[in-house]
């Protein structure tokens, strides 16, 4: 069996993903938290921004934590959590607890999963925007 090589992603990458979220945000004029992890769960990059709720940057990094070790977008995961939903029993003794709120994406390129992006700081549905608009510009 042949395997093709994915680039992992870069400082310089989770640098762009932090630029483009912020940018994102501060359009919409809403002041956000940014984490970005590698596919290992590492901190790549993470702007905590002092005008933002001071959770703010525990909520990102938790956000993007989920969203790769669940390799979903916390968005889709919400309903999931509620009670009779898929992870409502889901444990939370991992290295750091899940958290089901808009706002984590994972990042793919060529289709593999190589890392995540959380927003925290404004609307659940915002963050999510943010994380996305910052996800589709990474090329």
């Amino acid at each position: 069996m042949t395997t093709t090589a994915v680039a992992p992603l870069t400082t310089a990458d989770a640098e762009a993903l932090v630029a483009t979220a912020v940018e994102a945000a501060e359009k919409a004029g809403v002041t956000v938290s940014v984490t970005v992890l590698d596919a290992g769960g590492h901190l790549l990059a993470f702007r905590r921004d002092d005008r933002a709720v001071l959770i703010s940057g525990e909520t990102s990094t938790r956000k993007a934590y989920t969203a790769l070790q669940l390799d979903t977008p916390t968005a889709d995961l919400v309903d999931a959590v509620q009670p009779g939903g898929l992870f409502h029993t889901l444990p939370t003794a991992l290295d750091r607890p899940l958290l089901f709120i808009a706002g984590g994406v994972p990042v793919r390129r060529d289709g593999r999963l190589i890392g995540a992006v959380g927003v925290g700081g404004g609307a659940p549905e915002q963050d999510h925007g943010f994380a996305v608009a910052a996800v589709e510009s990474l090329v």
